[in-house]
């Protein structure tokens, strides 16, 4: 099943039908207000009534909305036809073996329905929506609308295809920045100066299943949206109904500035259910200016592995509060760890500004940028305290493993469906090697292989150490013991209810 959180570009085979898209605009009403409720209940107000037509501003943009086309190099593959499900697999000698292999496929009839071929790299195409934001014809779209693009054509309004370069990708925004060849006057657009707020009126316009330009209205429907796409999650999410193939268009306020850049949708059928996704113009604009001057984005990094705060960890720390990000891991010789920054620690602000959790701090640091400085705000042992950091440049992303699972003189802590051992090779810390699926360990997300560096900020090398650390935490009146555990996806605080412990 695939997930519901989908990009808007289009089925890349030349085979992909084309489907039908209808426009729609959504009415503001006052959901949920009683019939009888004082006139002095809601204050209506003349901003609240919508306009008439969009009519205007659509014929002042539209010029500047581009069809996006790329052909791409798809890696080599063994594939099912995309018309049907495969056959299975003939073994030698089956009668229809000999009749298979005359036209040309071991297992099963290359082009026809069910059937399996090898094939090296092969040709696809992409397609997608821009808008030009300069006159010399600078083309902003999706990262994974031209990723792995061979070349790229724009479609203009006027019906004119053009070629265009790539000029920079920002993976992580899922953003792109074209060029067209050609010398001319290209209309462009705007970013607006300001954020759009809850309940103001957006216009979408893109290049839904390839249909050409298709404008379609609605509000945005809420701000500052994770949906799990990457670490700088930060969406605006509109009602304005957008497909497939949107991918890049632009989303306007009723000015005509752009406010935003279509990326995804929420569906389970792949069609516009009134939930969809835009980059905010103020986060676009500045990767867009990275990519046109340097080609790529650098971000600022300071050398923490983060989590969040949660009720049990709060409580196994002695905060007031569940707010900030956890540090789970300082790497070394990482700006943090100059600082002081240790594993434990909670960052509540950046330059003064409140932290509520990991991605805001994510995005805080990354926007800054590397070599600017930062002053960070954390709780060190119950105390706040503040550290100026020096941020350096995010590296490439890099996971780190766990040891490998160890087998002897294994321990149980059945209550907590777990199995412990020694680390094997004198390497500190406890390996999990055994969890029961229904435990509550399990739940936590704890997996065999995984390692109990420590607990309580403790060191623990043994099971022994584990249960010397579990009793000591209910001794303390603790409602949970707290957990740092180290796993392929990195390392990370789990906090375990002590009514499980055993």
């Amino acid at each position: 099943m695939p997930s519901p959180i989908a990009t808007l570009r289009n089925n890349r085979s030349l085979r992909a039908a084309l489907l039908g898209a209808t426009a729609a605009i959504a009415v503001v009403g006052f959901a949920g207000q009683s019939a009888f409720a004082p006139s002095h209940a809601i204050a209506a107000t003349t901003q609240s009534v919508a306009p008439m037509s969009f009519a205007d501003t659509v014929e002042r943009v539209r010029g500047a909305v581009v069809s996006v086309k790329v052909n791409i190099v798809e890696s080599a593959a063994t594939s099912d036809d995309e018309d049907g499900p495969s056959m299975p697999r003939l073994q030698p000698g089956d009668p229809l073996e000999k009749f298979f292999r005359q036209f040309g496929g071991q297992n099963g009839m290359p082009g026809m329905p069910g059937g399996r071929q090898q094939h090296g790299p092969r040709m696809g195409q992409a397609q997608g929506s821009g808008f030009i934001i300069s006159s010399d014809g600078f083309v902003v779209t999706n990262n994974h609308v031209v990723e792995n693009a061979k070349d790229v054509s724009i479609k203009l309004d006027d019906g004119r295809s053009v070629d265009a370069t790539v000029v920079g990708t920002d993976k992580k925004s899922d953003l792109a920045l074209l060029k067209i060849k050609d010398g001319g006057n290209y209309p462009h657009v705007d970013w607006a100066p300001a954020s759009p707020r809850v309940g103001d009126w957006v216009i979408a316009v893109g290049n839904p299943f390839g249909l050409g330009g298709t404008v379609t209205a609605g509000i945005v429907s809420a701000r500052g949206r994770d949906i799990g796409s990457g670490p700088y999650d930060d969406y605006l999410q509109i009602d304005a109904p957008v497909n497939r193939g949107n991918s890049g268009g632009p989303t306007f306020n009723a000015s005509g500035e752009v406010v935003g850049v279509n990326t995804a949708i929420y569906s389970p059928s792949g069609g516009s259910v009134g939930i969809g996704f835009a980059i905010p113009a103020e986060v676009a604009k500045d990767v867009i200016a990275s990519l046109k001057d340097k080609g790529s984005v650098s971000r600022g990094w300071i050398g923490v592995q983060i989590q969040p705060v949660t009720a049990e960890i709060a409580d196994s720390l002695g905060l007031k509060g569940d707010k900030g990000a956890l540090v789970a891991d300082t790497q070394a010789n990482s700006p943090a760890a100059a600082a002081g920054i240790h594993s434990g620690d909670v960052i509540t602000a950046v330059n003064g500004d409140k932290v509520d959790g990991p991605r805001e701090l994510a995005r805080k640091i990354a926007g800054i940028g590397p070599e600017k400085s930062a002053t960070l705000t954390y709780i060190h042992d119950g105390s706040e305290k503040t550290a100026k950091v020096t941020l350096g440049v995010l590296p490439n992303d890099a996971g780190a493993k766990a040891d490998s699972p160890a087998k002897a003189n294994p321990s149980d802590f059945k209550s907590f469906g777990l199995t412990l051992a020694p680390a094997t090779g004198g390497k500190g810390g406890v390996v999990v090697a055994g969890v029961d699926p229904d435990g509550a360990a399990a739940q936590k997300g704890l997996r065999e292989g995984d390692v109990i560096l420590d607990i309580g900020g403790q060191a623990v090398s043994r099971p022994a150490d584990v249960r010397a650390a579990v009793d000591a935490a209910r001794k303390e009146g603790r409602k949970a013991v707290l957990m740092r555990v180290k796993s392929g996806e990195g390392t990370r605080f789990v906090a375990l209810g002590l009514n499980a412990a055993g």
